[in-house]
């Protein structure tokens, strides 16, 4: 059920300062609850905001708007013509999700500005205060005069009050978001992604991003001064940041605000800056979990290429599908199936895969025959190697082909530096790019995940075909690098997770990767591992290790835990550290735990005031083993039960780099 609340300005808590009616130049919009304050004012003809929580100032006066082409100046010389209030409160419901059931309560000031000059140009700028954080964006109208618009920098900075600790991966690099975190202090950043997350010296946590980026440059953050952020918009080749015809609105720029760390992910104002559901519940959209002809390629237990060692083969598909039907799941992801992959593809420049031709000892067709008797479902995969004019030549018989055979999922790779050899993946022409490819896979009743792509803005709420994507360091860098340190994968929650799903590929209970190239393997315990399908949120969750590795009790709790969630809350955390997150199935009364924590061990105390308080349930518990940690018997999963309710308080041990994962059944 929707509830819809639109309140006059006069019943709203915003509070105008120096002047009323448009002669003002200072406005001030209180969110919902009063946690969080934006002040907009004009200063020497120029428009400024600045953020307060509670009594704590966020951020500091900072300018906001363009410059144009042939050093056009659009952010100054304004009047305010209109300023417009209002209030929304709504519940609305996700297909699927980290929690079903979503608020979207804010206030709004809506700013109308016009230069004073002979064309006066107008300006919109809309502010939302949520008690989660702030946002606004920027809507420029069509104008009297009909030229093309050519943005060549975004002035919007972010003047923080005090500095503090970052978490940051580096802009403009080769790996487009595959970098681990690094943490220094704001003042020393250099240019970075978003979700920059920030832990200010008074304890606030913050996470600046954006939300609903459409036609529009991503953004990225640079620090010009001391503790000052200056948007950055991803350019063109040619150094144009933004190109459009008349008329343009930009992402929204958000700050979330948090006193604690499980706040910021406890926060869905991403999701709430989204336009609602355009699709309704397609049939084709569903969460699951997956098998996939995968891992072993990234061990080098398999190659991707044909040949000798080839992984896609006929052969290992329908062993591969023997196996999924048997566990009792229902989807296969095969990689390679198609022709172009050679051993040389990565370093070819422009790669040329056909989406239409399976590669040699690979028959598609009769895998996906084969699948069906088996109640297994192919998912779809093409790696465009980046090379764009290649797949949009092909992408409608590619899809059109999965369609034929009733493939409903596609797993779109995207390696190379750049999209075509010259453009970001995260600029405007790949923003166009990523959603050209989610709309026109919903014209064939596809479902997608994205690797290599942009990062999340929270479409999903537009387009819930829209499952999952990489975008971040993933599993598969403990197959052949030096892997991803225990601290990785208890900051992607409070960083790149902020902006949505990740595919990140858990579940390999071999953790020393004993069949893997020598010296490379997975820094955390097997409890870890099983921690993840709990503490990273995805709805599409993959069982990345080879089938043989599950034969082993712990496998149990990777066959019960499900993907789409009723609820989800936060219980600890600190950045970096550890965290504990608890989600309630979509499906039954049962609650799932998930706590993870870097290389050192640590003894956690968890209330089970979450459960039902009226009812009894076992707890099946799959903890590191007594002095397993990292580098001592990290594969040892000690599991047992216990009758729990939810008045009591859980004592949980995790080893270094472990973890703890637990299934509350309701009795």
């Amino acid at each position: 059920m929707i509830k819809n609340l639109i309140l006059p300005a006069l019943l709203l808590s915003i509070a105008v300062g120096n002047a009323q009616g448009k002669k003002a130049k200072s406005y001030e919009l209180t969110s919902p609850g009063g946690q969080n304050k934006i002040k907009f004012e004009l200063v020497d003809s120029a428009p400024k905001y600045a953020v307060t929580h509670g009594k704590t100032e966020v951020i500091s006066p900072s300018e906001m708007g363009f410059l144009f082409k042939n050093n056009d100046d659009f952010s100054r010389n304004f009047e305010i013509i209109k300023v417009e209030n209002s209030s929304f409160d709504a519940t609305w419901e996700q297909v699927w999700g980290e929690k079903k059931k979503i608020r979207n309560h804010y206030n709004q000031l809506v700013v109308k500005l016009q230069q004073k000059d002979k064309q006066k140009r107008q300006l919109e700028i809309q502010f939302r205060a949520f008690d989660d954080g702030v946002a606004f964006r920027y809507v420029y109208p069509k104008q009297i005069s009909k030229d093309s618009i050519f943005i060549m920098d975004e002035k919007t900075t972010f003047n923080l009050k005090e500095d503090g600790k970052a978490w940051w991966i580096p802009a403009y690099r080769e790996n487009r978001y595959e970098y681990l975190y690094k943490d220094s202090p704001v003042s020393t950043l250099d240019t970075v992604h978003t979700p920059l997350t920030i832990e200010s010296k008074s304890g606030l946590k913050l996470s600046f991003h954006e939300a609903n980026l459409i036609d529009y440059a991503s953004t990225t953050l640079v620090n010009t001064q001391g503790t000052q952020l200056k948007t950055d918009l991803v350019p063109w080749a040619d150094g144009v940041k933004v190109r459009v015809k008349d008329s343009f609105t930009s992402s929204w720029r958000t700050i979330q605000i948090g006193e604690t760390a499980g706040d910021l992910i406890d926060s869905y104002l991403i999701l709430n800056l989204n336009e609602p559901n355009k699709m309704g519940n397609p049939s084709y959209v569903k969460p699951y979990k997956y098998f996939g002809i995968w891992w072993a390629m990234h061990i080098g237990k398999y190659t991707f290429w044909e040949g000798e060692k080839q992984g896609a083969t006929t052969t290992h598909a329908k062993e591969y599908i023997d196996f999924t039907a048997k566990e009792g799941l229902h989807h296969l992801l095969i990689e390679g199936w198609n022709k172009g992959w050679t051993q040389q593809w990565y370093e070819n420049h422009m790669h040329m895969f056909s989406f239409t031709q399976s590669a040699d000892n690979f028959d598609l067709e009769k895998v996906v025959a084969y699948g069906k008797e088996k109640g297994v479902e192919l998912i779809g995969y093409h790696e465009t190697g980046s090379n764009l004019i290649n797949y949009i030549k092909q992408i409608d018989n590619g899809f059109a082909l999965y369609k034929k055979l009733g493939i409903h999922t596609v797993k779109i790779g995207h390696v190379g530096s750049k999209l075509n050899m010259k453009e970001w993946h995260h600029g405007q022409f790949g923003v166009n790019y990523f959603r050209y490819v989610l709309n026109k896979a919903a014209e064939y009743d596809l479902a997608v995940f994205y690797h290599e792509p942009i990062k999340d803005t929270g479409e999903r709420r537009t387009y819930p075909n829209m499952l999952a994507r990489e975008a971040a360091r993933g599993q598969e860098y403990n197959a052949w690098s030096e892997g991803n340190p225990p601290n990785h994968v208890v900051i992607l929650p409070f960083t790149r997770m902020l902006s949505g799903p990740m595919e990140y590929t858990p579940g390999v209970l071999d953790v020393e990767i004993k069949q893997g190239y020598p010296g490379k393997r997975v820094h955390g315990t097997t409890a870890q591992q099983l921690a993840m399908y709990v503490t990273f949120y995805s709805p599409i969750q993959m069982l990345a290790d080879l089938p043989e590795n599950y034969a082993v009790p712990a496998y149990q709790f990777l066959k019960d835990v499900p993907t789409d969630w009723a609820d989800t809350k936060v219980l600890n955390a600190e950045i970096g550290e550890y965290l504990t997150t608890v989600r309630k199935d979509q499906n039954s009364e049962d609650w799932y735990l998930g706590s993870m924590t870097n290389e050192k061990a640590r003894d956690l105390e968890i209330k089970l005031s979450f459960l039902d308080s009226k009812a009894t349930y076992e707890a099946q518990i799959y903890a590191d083993a007594e002095g397993t940690d990292e580098t001592h018997n990290p594969s040892a999963v000690a599991i047992s039960k216990k009758t729990v309710k939810a008045s009591d308080v859980l004592k949980l041990h995790l080893g270094g780099a472990g973890g703890t994962a637990i299934r509350f059944k309701k009795i």
